[in-house]
């Protein structure tokens, strides 16, 4: 979505289906949105219009007869917990968590307003929900991604850079991490490969600790699902490129941004999915009944242009099986 059309959302200048006009004299309901990205991320806003544009195919428009209230934090985890807390003030009937921390901080502010996440990650795991079927508590939404996805990253890697043998992980530490590692390890046995895990801190670390592993023979990179790699976007891309590392993503963007390839899933339909989350619980419905939903749909993205930086052939096969090609 082109950034006027996404702004004509948020300011609800865009058309409303007839239910929302046939509501104008009601009293708006109020929803909050938490972000722990930039509002002008240009990912971050196709995200959060798809989740306005489901909400609009559901009847609801903003300044008609829905208000919404954003808190954006490029990763700030001090802030973000403020930012919760004045959301919460605000009494919103139920609140949209993004990305990263989000969810774990709204739980710490609230444990009666309902939460929907569309990006969580291992949220029995985290302690979220009691168990994806029955989450039980004020927190139901949408898993960013399946663990066995983490091993399909280590195949596609071998599949794109068949001589690699030694692979850096790069992630963040915690529960997510852990079973994302558990998952390569598995398929990394079985196809030959050593790991090397990669800990995402700081930028002067991250810059570090990848040249340092450059120097490893046949050496490729995995970078996995954490809101680390997205702060450190830029300087992943740039380091990987530097030192003609082979990269498999967990996000899309990477590749928009010029990494190699990635496999994951299509994050805005998660937005629009939680969209119709938010509709039932304004509706009635508690989220403690709500199932945590995997995502629906997962994407292949290939750069050719980097894989020609980097001197590889695409094998046909697997430029058949992609969503998308990068030229």
């Amino acid at each position: 979505m082109r950034r006027r059309e996404f702004i004509a959302l948020l300011g609800g200048a865009a058309v409303w289906p007839r239910a929302a006009q046939g509501q104008q004299g009601e009293r708006p309901r109020r929803v909050g949105v938490l972000m722990n990205t930039g509002a002008d991320e240009p990912e971050s806003q196709a995200r959060l219009a798809a989740f306005l544009q489901g909400l609009q195919e559901l009847g609801w428009a903003t300044g008609h007869n829905l208000r919404i209230d954003y808190r954006w934090n490029p990763g700030d985890l001090a802030q973000l917990r403020k930012d919760a807390t004045e959301l919460v003030a605000l009494r919103p009937e139920v609140v949209l968590a993004g990305v990263g921390p989000t969810t774990s901080v709204l739980q710490q502010v609230t444990r009666t307003i309902p939460v929907v996440m569309a990006q969580g990650i291992d949220p029995v795991g985290n302690g979220y929900v009691d168990s994806l079927a029955r989450p039980g508590g004020n927190t139901t939404g949408f898993i960013q991604f399946e663990y066995s996805l983490a091993g399909k990253w280590m195949e596609l890697l071998k599949e794109v850079a068949p001589g690699t043998m030694c692979v850096g992980v790069l992630r963040e530490p915690g529960n997510a991490a852990i079973g994302q590692w558990t998952m390569i390890q598995a398929v990394a046995q079985s196809l030959g490969a050593e790991l090397k895990p990669i800990e995402l801190r700081d930028a002067t670390e991250i810059e570090r600790a990848v040249t340092a592993f450059a120097r490893s023979p046949n050496a490729g990179l995995i970078v996995v699902v954490s809101a680390a790699s997205l702060t450190h976007r830029d300087l992943i891309i740039t380091l990987a490129a530097r030192h003609r590392l082979p990269t498999v993503y967990a996000y899309r963007v990477f590749v928009t941004h010029g990494g190699l390839i990635t496999y994951g899933p299509d994050i805005a339909s998660q937005y629009r999915r939680a969209a119709a989350y938010v509709d039932r619980i304004l509706k009635g419905e508690n989220p403690a009944d709500l199932p945590v939903q995997a995502p629906a749909k997962y994407e292949l993205v290939i750069n050719l242009k980097t894989a020609r930086a980097l001197g590889l052939e695409i094998p046909p096969t697997l430029l058949a099986r992609a969503d998308e090609v990068i030229e």
